[in-house]
């Protein structure tokens, strides 16, 4: 497989010429020629625009064809491709922009409504990603790119544009940077992880060598999870694109429903998601045709058991569309319960374990290995170790080191020097034992984060930020009760006293608080709930919350 990046994208538009490519569901296609005209077009609105190589270039958006058009347009033109969650509020999209130094900013219809581009001055141009139109230019030269676009694309190819004529930028070194991805949107908290090519190649090698027997051109796929998000971009966009299957996208919020119909419609060879899609439909899907009196006591019977749970998979086959190698679970613990009844059934289904840090695998394995409650071995190109001095029964903080690991993050050096040390480990934050056989068992979140129901990241630090700036709250935690957040508040007694509150009127203040919160929020860090602790939260002697205690 070729070493550099962009001479993989380059390899695979001309080998995979005449192939459907990228269709929005319900929508267009594009075929792999179409794309390679786009990235063409593109180059030029770069080039005549005043882009230089180097370059940052913002995407915010759906996912949908033309979002992925672009971000392959900034690598192969040599600029920097920074995706921002379409979640993200308008500030924290201004925040990304500005932080990342960015000269271009792609966005989509819904969040283009909402953001202000005089809190961006340092952009030469905001782009509808839906149809590349211009919505500001602060640049003449921008203007007349993207106004005679066609022309100068026909001055370029004047007879018309052949595969030959695709020459995309090469990536110098294999520590080039080739985007940066911002772990949250506030800026206090702010973390761009500056992702080098050499991780974004050694990803794509480990989907190969996963997935290579399985996937073939031609082959249908289904991208839910946000591409801004590195999991879907690795393993529902890049890896697929690269070996010519066609890419469907969900591009709106898809429901359990809309899920469930594309996977019966498309039929996709391999599935990529976070737990609770696949929870979700095995609950509302599965589980309540085996609730009957007849089939618990055919589970329970030894010799009809096997060919009972031949039929049950079939079932659950079905609903994922019927063409299924394997379901790749990845960004959150799996629910238990519904792991042990897809094992139990000889379901096709594997957990990774990955970090935005390392684009983003770290541990996986083939689902005819996968062992129930493990995320698999270290991945080629990759080392783990356990930091305890019995990494098999005493759970340590997960060190990885390899090709996929960040630089570090953008104009964050205390953040860089806390994640990586001097040896190049970097340090997930996450806690983990590992058996004799290399599988990696994680135990628990050193850090805080939590993840949406749609596979985003959710810090709730920055909402418990915001809340505790608000009427009556002392202090707070967010918790995640199946996929909803609720704040815990343990309010200003004193103040409320001084008021004449009484519980009651305490209890409306926090539902305006929560009324005021969610205004600020994206909608996957609004909460459901807040409820009054009549006591202070316990602490460690650092003075931080003991989280763990609650619920």
């Amino acid at each position: 497989m070729e070493h550099s990046f962009n001479a993989c994208i380059e390899e695979s538009v001309k080998k995979y010429w005449n192939y459907d490519a990228l269709t929005d569901y319900k929508g267009a296609t594009l075929q792999y020629q179409d794309v390679a005209r786009k990235i063409e077009k593109l180059h030029i609105l770069f080039e005549e625009g005043g882009v230089q190589k180097g370059d940052k270039i913002a995407l915010c958006g759906r996912n949908m064809s033309n979002w992925a058009v672009a971000f392959l347009a900034t690598l192969t033109y040599g600029a920097v491709a920074v995706p921002i969650l379409h979640e993200f509020t308008a500030e924290q999209v201004h925040n990304i922009v500005n932080h990342s130094e960015a000269k271009l900013l792609f966005i989509g219809d819904v969040i283009y409504t909402q953001i202000v581009p005089e809190e961006m001055p340092n952009l030469l141009g905001i782009i509808h990603i839906t149809d590349y139109s211009l919505m500001i230019s602060r640049s003449e030269k921008l203007n007349y790119a993207r106004e005679h676009l066609n022309l100068l694309f026909g001055q370029k190819y004047p007879k018309y544009f052949r595969k030959e004529m695709v020459n995309y930028y090469k990536e110098q070194s294999p520590d080039e940077l080739a985007l940066i991805n911002y772990t949250s949107g506030t800026t206090g908290f702010s973390k761009g992880v500056m992702i080098p090519y050499r991780a974004m190649w050694s990803n794509l090698y480990f989907a190969s060598e996963a997935l290579d027997k399985h996937l073939h051109p031609g082959d249908h796929t289904i991208s839910i999870l946000p591409m801004a998000h590195m999991y879907g971009m690795a393993f529902e966009f890049i890896k697929e694109f690269m070996t010519g299957c066609h890419i469907f996208y969900l591009s709106r919020i898809p429901s359990p429903a809309i899920v469930a119909q594309a996977f019966a419609e498309i039929k996709p060879i391999i599935i990529i998601a976070v737990p609770l899609v696949i929870e979700k439909i095995i609950k509302k899907r599965v589980l309540p045709k085996l609730d009957t009196p007849a089939m618990k006591i055919l589970l329970k019977t030894p010799f009809v058991s096997q060919k009972v749970r031949d039929k049950i998979r079939d079932e659950v086959y079905k609903a994922f569309g019927g063409r299924l190698y394997e379901i790749i679970i990845g960004g959150a613990a799996f629910n238990q319960e519904i792991e042990q009844f897809l094992h139990f059934i000889g379901f096709p289904f594997t957990v990774g374990y990955g970090a935005t840090e390392c684009a983003p695998i770290i541990s996986y394995n083939d689902w005819h290995d996968h062992v129930p409650g493990s995320c698999g071995k270290a991945v080629v190109n990759m080392e783990v170790k356990i930091d305890s001095k019995d990494p098999r029964r005493i759970p340590g903080e997960i060190l990885t080191k390899g090709m996929n690991v960040m630089l570090g993050y953008f104009k964050n050096e205390e953040a860089t020097a806390q994640a990586l040390d001097a040896d190049g480990w970097y340090h997930t934050g996450d806690l983990g034992v590992i058996d004799a056989k290399g599988n990696i068992f994680i135990k628990g979140r050193s850090k805080n984060m939590l993840l949406s129901a749609n596979g985003q990241n959710i810090f709730p630090e920055e909402i418990e930020d915001a809340l505790n700036s608000l009427p009556l709250v002392v202090e707070s935690i967010v918790v995640q009760r199946d996929d909803k957040l609720v704040g815990l508040v343990f309010p200003d007694f004193e103040e409320a006293k001084a008021q004449r509150y009484s519980m009651e009127q305490i209890k409306k203040v926090m539902e305006q608080n929560r009324q005021t919160l969610n205004a600020t929020q994206p909608a996957y860090c609004k909460l459901a709930a807040i409820e009054v602790h009549e006591e202070e939260f316990e602490k460690t002697p650092k003075k931080s919350i003991k989280r763990y205690l609650y619920k």
